[in-house]
């Protein structure tokens, strides 16, 4: 898996919509980047549910999430329709097959899938969290809200801002 302070590696995927996803293009916010095996199991669903209802937490904090997955934009796609999925970007790492996972260390080869993992890059592309969790445990979105809730008072610190 990446460390943190390494360097983000750098992909382009399409998301369900068929929009084209480069972390790159980001910069300036922070990313948070949420690995789940496959669509249309019940903790997947949840977890995806979670970066749902915590879009407006993420962006009060200058943060984006994603969903991704092995799965193809058509499945996304009808996925999030189904899950009622209407901010959260889901992002297809379909072809080649979990590139992206790859890049980041959270693919599993025997399986065919990302691990369920959170990443959270920063707004100058560096990783500042990292962390794996259990194929049937749905992640803890307070965990990254208060990861980047720190992050946000330390660089307010920097800058001798308010604190909020």
């Amino acid at each position: 898996m990446v460390e943190i302070g390494e360097w983000a590696p750098d992909f382009s995927v399409f998301d369900h919509r068929g929009n084209e996803f480069r972390l790159s293009d980001m910069r300036g916010k922070r990313v948070i980047l949420s690995f789940h095996p496959l669509a249309w199991t019940g903790v997947c669903t949840e977890q995806m549910r979670a970066l749902e209802e915590n879009w407006q937490v993420f962006e009060s904090l200058d943060a984006v999430a994603v969903g991704i997955s092995v799965d193809s934009v058509p499945c996304k796609s009808a996925w999030a329709e189904g899950i009622g999925i209407q901010k959260t970007r889901l992002l297809a790492d379909f072809w080649p097959h979990g590139d992206v996972a790859q890049a980041y260390g959270v693919f599993d080869g025997l399986k065919g899938v990302a691990r369920r993992s959170n990443i959270v890059v920063d707004e100058f592309q560096h990783v500042i969290f990292t962390r794996t969790y259990d194929t049937h445990a749905v992640p803890d979105m307070r965990e990254i809200v208060a990861v980047l809730g720190e992050q946000e008072l330390s660089r307010r610190e920097d800058l001798h801002l308010p604190k909020i």
